[in-house]
């Protein structure tokens, strides 16, 4: 077989459905792979996307610990441009299916163009590539509640995924379905143009601070030319989320008991002398069962005149408003903040593997994935924030940066056997899937996540624990340091030589500390020396 010419190709000639590498998404997931060293990324041909929502950066000298939205996508739009990224994205497109031929060592993923693009290249067509990337990630697709009357409601209504920007809600009487994070965003944002706001609550939440401070601008100078005290920062924010885990492990530890008492004194001092609103908002869980609320200002915005809280059981949505117990709420506008369709991984793609096999029989007792990166007869085939590999304490592009190195070292050899004239399809042994499941399973079982007093998107119907890791991100980032061949089932004439190496070993990024203080002044004098002696050398010939 003739090695294949994966140069990039203008949009509309021959090659457009020809790739190395299809990535399905354009998120945060999909830019961590298009970013990837030029040796790698210059390959990857297509990232299919509906729309760029956003794409891989790190912001730096921020103003606010936690960087404003409007401030994260600016910052985020011009990484894309840096990285090129833009040259790769397939905008309105929809993925309808991928499916793998065991004959030609492919994929085929079928993408359907939307919009005015439809003139241009026809309705479908068949994009092939080696190998195949999900990175749709998680929390994708918009889960909308089974109220009856939901379609009579004459007034607006949103899902919170699927904002109106066009609609102005000032002066208007609001209803929001749902408390989790993302109606704790929404809430304080909109209670204060709604002439009356009423929060519908199933279930109530541990809110913890957000600590969402203003950098002080002499600390902002010091960042700036010494980058050791800043990394210092970010380390040491590492550790204490790191240390946050302690909740989720162990929901009767002193970690645990410390984020109880913390959530009470916030709602107590936002809400004072108020038990009747305290009892409602507290939950009957250990903290983590669902995810933790961050926010500084949910608790003072429910003591607003023109904000309340319904606790009672929504009977049905009417024309006019949502009925709670016999009683009609009159409402112009209802936000669905109901979250995603979150254990139904891919949905609604439909993927086909080995000798046909749907992704829906693979998963039939549940999504799994070995180390949440590869699934079991899908050769050729990685996911980006899949099973398993969410979580509860620190941050999850933490985690998709170990698995794009993880899934880049399997995508190295496949085109290096192809470039070559050689195939090579690798694929998880069950039995490894298996090994690696039971025991995270078991290790799920005993933590915050389990508990059977709540409900949570981390988990199937049945209680079983799809989305969430058992432990630490640095334990996560260790598991994927290397790649241990041994794990897969190796196929094709490009296998042998693979097998020979065995293990591989990709490293890990560090985020957690690595200095002590004396290490860190050390480091930062010597940044600051180099500092001054830069400026001095551009700055001295204007001084004689």
């Amino acid at each position: 077989m003739a090695p294949n010419n994966y140069s990039q190709t203008s949009v509309g000639n021959k090659e457009y459905t020809k790739a190395a590498i299809v990535v399905i998404g354009a998120g945060i997931s999909d830019s961590l792979k298009g970013s990837a060293p030029p040796s790698t990324s210059s390959r990857i041909i297509s990232i299919i996307s509906s729309s760029l929502r956003k794409v891989l950066g790190s912001a730096e000298h921020g103003e606010i610990i936690n960087t404003r939205a409007v401030a994260a996508m600016n910052y985020l739009r011009m990484v894309a441009a840096k990285y090129n990224l833009y040259q790769y994205i397939r905008f309105s497109s929809e993925v309808q299916e991928s499916r793998w031929d065991d004959v030609k060592n492919e994929w085929c993923t079928k993408v359907k163009v939307i919009g005015s693009k439809d003139v241009e290249f026809g309705e479908e067509y068949c994009i092939t590539s080696d190998f195949l990337v999900s990175g749709v990630g998680q929390l994708n697709y918009p889960k909308y509640p089974s109220i009856p009357g939901i379609d009579s409601f004459k007034g607006k209504m949103m899902h919170s995924a699927r904002w109106d920007w066009t609609y102005d809600y000032k002066g208007k009487r609001i209803g929001i379905i749902g408390n989790g994070a993302t109606a704790a965003q929404i809430i304080p944002e909109v209670a204060g143009d709604a002439s009356h706001l009423t929060i519908f609550q199933r279930t109530a939440n541990w809110v913890v601070p957000r600590m969402d401070l203003a950098v002080w601008k002499p600390f902002r100078t010091i960042f700036r030319y010494c980058p050791p005290v800043q990394w210092r920062l970010r380390a040491s924010i590492m550790d204490f989320r790191e240390a946050v885990h302690a909740v989720m492990r162990d929901p009767k530890s002193s970690t645990a008991d410390f984020m109880r008492k913390a959530s009470l004194h916030m709602m107590h001092k936002a809400l004072p002398d108020n038990p009747n609103l305290w009892e409602k908002l507290t939950p009957d869980y250990p903290p983590g069962c669902k995810r933790l609320i961050l926010s500084d200002d949910y608790f003072p915005t429910l003591a607003r005149d023109n904000v309340s809280l319904e606790t009672g059981h929504i009977d049905r949505i009417s024309e006019n408003g949502i009925i709670v117990d016999g009683v009609e709420q009159e409402l112009d506008l209802i936000i669905l903040a109901t979250g995603f369709r979150t254990v139904e991984f891919m949905h609604p793609i439909k993927i086909y593997g080995r000798n046909g096999k749907p992704l829906s029989e693979i998963w039939n007792g549940g999504a799994r994935a070995l180390y949440g990166v590869a699934v079991e007869d899908l050769p050729n085939f990685g996911m980006l924030y899949g099973p398993n590999t969410n979580l509860g304490h620190n941050s999850i592009i933490l985690m998709i940066e170990a698995q794009s190195r993880y899934m880049l070292a399997m995508i190295k050899e496949v085109l290096r056997a192809r470039d070559r004239g050689q195939t090579l399809a690798i694929a998880p042994k069950p039995g490894k899937v298996e090994e690696f499941n039971s025991n995270l399973q078991e290790t799920l079982s005993s933590t915050a996540f389990a508990s059977p007093n709540c409900q949570s998107w981390y988990k199937t119907a049945e209680g079983l624990i799809t989305n969430n890791w058992s432990g630490t991100v640095v334990d996560y980032q260790k598991l994927l340091s290397k790649l241990d061949w041994n794990d897969f089932d190796l196929e094709g004439s490009g296998a042998e030589r693979i097998r020979s190496t065995r293990v591989a070993n990709l490293g890990r990024v560090r985020e957690e500390s690595l200095l002590g203080l004396k290490g860190l002044t050390v480091v930062s004098a010597l940044a600051l020396a180099g500092t001054l002696a830069y400026k001095a050398h551009h700055f001295l010939p204007r001084w004689r």
